[in-house]
């Protein structure tokens, strides 16, 4: 046998021993191709079963026309001779979708910015039915509102953990886009965890490229197997249209809001009364400590739960309930997703040894107090703690503006809910109890240094 021959003997039987392990590999590979990619090419199977699922919803609200600013003085209608004043109003119409959830009890989520003001809510399912539709409850701070129809033959989307999402998984965004009617648009995960963005107040948004216009809020966002990931909020867009950058609500986050919206109406949010930041490497090299990721303490809040636990500047947050923490983010958002009264376990490091602390998340408005008591230029205002969930915690120290009524003397002299009071008098507040002591300073005169979303100003009162 001549060395050529030999030689393509070898290679023969070389290639009968590989064959059947190439087989096996396309196996896999085709297999793993078909978990990911639509079946034949095609999501039509799979939205058979999720469109009945996705409503269209309409609202219309009362709204008062502003007349000119002579027009509201008395005396100008007196001198003219005008008649009494005279409110003009007009109905305003607005549309957007939502998504079943719950076929036995007719509950449907929405958002909460979708419904937010209106007298009148209507329901069109894709079968063309339509239902009055009644609020369960809202939650302005994720921006979820809970609705009801009293329906028969409702077919409900089943949620699936968001949890598992990862980037590049293919999703499916579905609504009522510009008021066209059902629309469908196909596209990934394009980041997950998305924060700071200034929409909401608790962020912790999906990103991804499927279309989503005005109209698809409130929609669902779905996995190739028809399952609820997300519930669609916002674009980012100069022209208000789709540039392919959109966020939804994840459906774990969707999913604990909808049950305290069913069972009491609304999110009755707590805090844990702490002011942290994220452990960076810098900072753990700094702390002597090997590990990379948690929340570390920078202030507790005296008299706050955090303070009754025994939580103390430096600890690092590394778990809340046993679920892992990567930063400050992560427990802002765990805090607000707690109602008032539960009772939470932390797993802190405290100079590099591990510590389990046990804290009850307590109600912001136990702290709260009347700004009226301590300067009557105040009158109107609630003020509180800074709360975990605002989005300037951990970033500003200061007092938070709870709530303002319309017209008071605080109202009148420019302060808003959600204003954090950095100082009065030129004095630094960490706490309620500091505003009294800074406005007996000076009595008849109040500088007050705030923070206002991204902005800062000064307002003077006297």
């Amino acid at each position: 046998m001549t060395d050529t021959a030999f030689r393509l003997m070898a290679l023969r039987s070389c290639c009968e021993l590989l064959l059947p392990a190439l087989v096996l590999l396309c196996t896999l590979v085709d297999g793993a191709y078909a978990r990911v990619a639509p079946p034949g090419n095609s999501i039509a199977p799979m939205l058979e079963q999720v469109l009945p699922t996705v409503v269209n919803i309409s609202t219309r609200t009362r709204v008062t026309i502003q007349s000119h600013p002579l027009l509201d003085d008395p005396f100008f209608r007196r001198f003219f001779d005008l008649p009494g004043e005279q409110r003009r109003e007009r109905k305003q119409h607005s549309l957007g979708s939502g998504v079943i959830v719950n076929a036995a009890k007719g509950y449907i989520l929405t958002n909460h910015h979708v419904i937010e003001g209106a007298d009148a809510i209507t329901v069109t399912l894709r079968d063309q039915r339509q239902f009055s539709a009644e609020v369960v409850g809202a939650d302005p701070e994720v921006d979820l509102a809970l609705l009801r129809i009293k329906a028969e033959g409702l077919t409900a989307l089943k949620i699936a953990d968001s949890e598992k999402l990862r980037v590049g998984d293919f999703v499916v965004a579905i609504g009522n886009p510009f008021g066209l009617g059902q629309t469908v648009t196909y596209g990934i995960v394009s980041a997950l965890g998305r924060t700071g963005l200034g929409i909401e107040g608790i962020e912790d948004f999906i990103q991804t490229d499927a279309s989503i216009n005005p109209g698809n809020s409130g929609g669902p966002l779905v996995n190739m197997r028809g399952e609820l990931v997300g519930i669609n909020t916002a674009i980012v867009g100069t022209s208000g249209g789709n540039v392919g950058i959109g966020f939804a609500i994840p459906s774990s986050m969707a999913r604990t809001i909808m049950e305290h919206l069913a069972e009491y109406g609304d999110v009755r949010r707590g805090q844990l009364g702490l002011v942290t930041q994220d452990l960076t490497p810098e900072l753990a090299r700094a702390f002597g400590m090997q590990q990379q990721r948690g929340a570390i303490v920078a202030q507790v809040t005296p008299g706050s739960a955090a303070e009754t636990a025994g939580l103390q500047p430096g600890d690092v947050i590394v778990s809340l309930n046993g679920r892992q923490l990567g930063g400050s983010r992560d427990l802002r958002n765990a805090i607000g997703m707690l109602r008032v009264g539960t009772r939470v376990r932390l797993d802190v490091l405290r100079k590099g040894r591990p510590v389990t602390f046990h804290a009850v998340i307590a109600d912001p408005l136990a702290t709260a107090t009347a700004a009226g008591q301590s300067s009557k230029h105040l009158a109107g205002a609630i003020l509180g703690n800074l709360l975990d969930n605002h989005a300037l915690a951990g970033q500003v120290q200061g007092v938070q503006v709870l709530d303002v009524e319309r017209g008071s003397p605080a109202w009148s002299a420019g302060l808003r809910a959600d204003d954090i009071i950095v100082s009065i008098n030129e004095q630094a507040l960490a706490s309620v109890d500091d505003v009294a002591v800074a406005t007996k300073r000076n009595p008849d005169t109040l500088l007050m240094n705030i923070r206002r979303g991204n902005g800062a100003l000064y307002i003077v009162i006297r």
